[in-house]
């Protein structure tokens, strides 16, 4: 809000109200205000502009100790973020304080009794903002004291906050260092702390009031680090509390064999001793029930000296051990690291189950051998048949490990779209909600990693409301997120399914989940847009090449992706003039709408770029309503479309079927060119009549 301090800067006039910015700015020092005087002397015109970025002060807050010595005398310690002065009016009836800048203190001397005083907070401009806080001013000693202690952020974090009658402050002391200066807080205030360790600590409160007398409550409390998944046996501050039964003995080591798939500084260690019980294992007890809503499945990294033996995981519920479920794995190598996966899907997952235990070699007697483990986690996991490129999304039951993040709400559903390139039952669809994380996506689990031996590409079936946007699709290790690959392919139609294509030529990683993100733009938001995708395959080489050099539009199996932009209307019809050099079937019809931009244009995609290395010629059939008029064809890398090349050709005829030939050796293209764009009567600002044109045939020319 304002104040009725009123200042007038820019182009307005400064009256009065510099003596105030100037004894604001006094604390500076003298060469400050030379400055100033010096840079006004020098252009009087010149608006203070600076003061235009000026916001009002923020974050008032106004601390009151009361003298513990029966004067009834506070101090005030007044601190916002952008203020330059404050006053405090004291609410008593005794006025108001001098002005004070920043780091200045104010004292006044109260009656007993309560009282509302108002921080007034101003900043270089006059713009002021206030702040209301309670003065208790008592000399009895304050009673009731009540200490609250709430843990807050993280399992290390406290927040202290207290009442009691009489008191003007409080006083905390957290108990974790010696020689500990106390803590203050005011009343309807907190103090928090982090500690440094687990353990049990006395927290001290102490209630202040104008006299000597205090009340002071001390509240013992731990602070604990459970154990949560996934365990990596990392923590030093994790009191990783094996309950060893039967013959096994456990405990947290430095990682015997950092190879492989472990590198990880720690392990847990299980020793089966000799003539232990077949059922000899070891008990971890969770902080929290185990939540299955993602992951119904685990994975566990485990070194064995031996091949074939059964390793058993059981959940148990950790009151009642008849509430438990359990699932066996085999190893099946020795002395080196594997990932075991044990999937619970089929279990009572509507029970609560906080126990974990581990058995190794189960069924067998202990013979002194040593087992490692690490790394426990829900992850997607199937006994079964597993995911795997292709990923249809047609078989119920495989569990495909969709899942959407940072606010995109994905699922697999019936395909609400069937048509064009997919009439398939199932897709993928993915809301991204208003207000979601630009980076919002949707995670598909393979079962195991992708296999680039024959191909780096992935192609994938698209379905948008939006042409023109990035889709970024990210590979990924899920035991290792650091190792990942990730490129954008933009949509090139709307409410039509295309196949999108990624090039990850030089991808040599563990990938085993597929991440999807729909019009990843950095910081635009969600707008709740639905996308659907289907159909993750590799583009294997020598299989479908897709559409390629030579394009006569006349293959059913294959989509073209074709569309006019900027006034072009565009589409793959039947052939409305055969004859003379071009009796095919199917053509591009193209339609220079009344007022549509002279660039106006027809996009071709292409699956496979062009192969320039015999000839740099193109040649495509066309048929035009005009004779003498330019055509210009732009070949343009979709991943980059600053990567580019284009040239002009003339019509010769009218209402015929010609051969245009474009040379592009002068350009030397050399680069990666997907797509190929073709603009009729290109003459800068001659806007389109209506005129339609049609193409055909695009093909290298030798």
């Amino acid at each position: 809000m304002k104040s009725n301090w009123p200042v007038t800067v820019g182009n307005k006039t400064l009256d009065t109200n510099m003596k105030h910015l100037m004894k604001t700015l006094k604390p500076l020092g003298a060469l400050t205000v030379l400055f100033l005087l010096v840079f006004s002397a020098c252009d009087k015109d010149r608006d203070l502009d600076f003061l235009d970025q000026i916001t009002e002060p923020q974050d008032l807050r106004l601390s009151v100790s009361l003298a513990q010595d029966n004067s009834g005398t506070v101090t005030f310690t007044p601190t916002a973020t952008g203020a330059s002065a404050f006053t405090i009016e004291y609410g008593d009836g005794g006025g108001t304080s001098e002005e004070l800048t920043p780091g200045q203190q104010d004292t006044h001397v109260y009656a007993e009794g309560t009282y509302t005083a108002t921080l007034t907070a101003f900043n270089l401009e006059g713009e002021s903002t206030t702040l209301d806080v309670e003065v208790v001013v008592s000399f009895r000693a304050p009673e009731n004291l009540t200490v609250n202690v709430l843990q807050t952020g993280d399992a290390f974090t406290i927040e202290v906050s207290a009442t009691a009658d009489f008191a003007a402050s409080f006083e905390v002391f957290f108990g974790e260092v010696a020689d500990e200066e106390p803590t203050p807080f005011g009343l309807g205030e907190s103090a928090s702390y982090t500690y440094a360790d687990v353990g049990f600590y006395d927290v001290r409160v102490v209630a202040l009031s104008g006299g000597a007398a205090t009340a002071e409550e001390t509240v013992t409390i731990e602070i604990s680090n459970p154990i949560v998944l996934p365990i990596d046996f990392e923590s030093e501050t994790i009191d990783y509390n094996f309950t060893d039964f039967a013959g096994a003995q456990s405990q947290v080591i430095d990682n015997p064999d950092p190879s492989g798939i472990n590198t990880s500084a720690k392990v847990a260690e299980f020793l089966k001793e000799d003539g232990a019980d077949i059922f000899a294992g070891t008990i971890l007890q969770l902080g929290d029930p185990i939540d299955f809503s993602t992951f119904q499945s685990f994975t566990i990294d485990v070194w064995s000296p031996l091949a074939g033996s059964t390793v058993k995981l059981k959940l148990e519920n950790a009151d009642d051990p008849a509430i438990a479920t359990e699932i066996d794995a085999v190893t099946t190598t020795t002395n080196e690291w594997e990932q075991l996966g044990f999937d619970f899907s089929e279990a009572d997952l509507t029970q609560e189950y906080s126990k974990v235990i581990v058995f190794f070699d189960f069924g067998n007697t202990g013979a002194g051998d040593i087992f490692y483990y690490d790394n426990i986690e829900q992850a997607n996991v199937t006994t079964g048949a597993v995911v795997t490129l292709p990923v249809d999304f047609e078989d119920d039951s495989l569990d495909y490990g969709i899942v959407g993040f940072e606010g995109a709400e994905s699922a697999r559903e019936a395909n609400p779209v069937p048509g064009g390139i997919n009439t398939s039952a199932n897709v993928v669809r993915t809301t991204k909600t208003v207000g979601a994380q630009f980076f919002a996506g949707t995670i598909v689990q393979l079962g195991e990693p992708i296999d680039f031996s024959e191909t780096t590409s992935i192609r994938m079936k698209s379905y948008s409301p939006k042409a023109g946007i990035p889709v970024r699709m990210k590979l990924e290790n899920s035991a290792d997120a650091g190792e990942f690959v990730e490129l954008d392919v933009n949509t090139t139609v709307i409410d039509t399914w295309e196949t999108l294509v990624w090039n990850f030529t030089g991808a040599t990683g563990t990938y085993d989940r597929v991440i999807i993100f729909y019009e990843f733009i950095v910081d635009l938001p969600g707008d709740g847009s639905t996308y659907y995708f289907d159909d993750i395959e590799l583009d294997l080489a020598g299989g479908d090449p897709g559409v390629e050099l030579p394009v006569d539009f006349e293959d059913p199996d294959l989509t073209y992706t074709v569309f006019g932009f900027e006034g072009a209307d565009s589409a793959v019809e039947a052939n409305a003039v055969p004859g003379g050099i071009n009796t095919s079937a199917t053509v591009v019809r193209t339609i220079k709408t009344v007022g549509a931009q002279f660039f106006a244009g027809t996009i071709v995609e292409l699956d496979t770029p062009i192969d320039f290395s015999a000839t740099q010629m193109i040649s495509i059939n066309t048929y035009s309503p005009k004779a003498g008029i330019p055509v210009r064809l732009k070949l343009e890398n979709s991943a980059d479309p600053g990567e580019f090349v284009e040239l002009d050709v003339n019509t010769n005829v009218i209402d015929t079927w010609e051969t245009l030939t474009w040379d592009f050796a002068p350009l030397s293209p050399t680069g990666t060119y997907d797509r190929v764009i073709i603009f009729f009567e290109f003459v800068v600002d001659l806007p389109g009549d209506g005129s339609t044109y049609y193409f055909d045939d695009i093909q290298l020319a030798f």
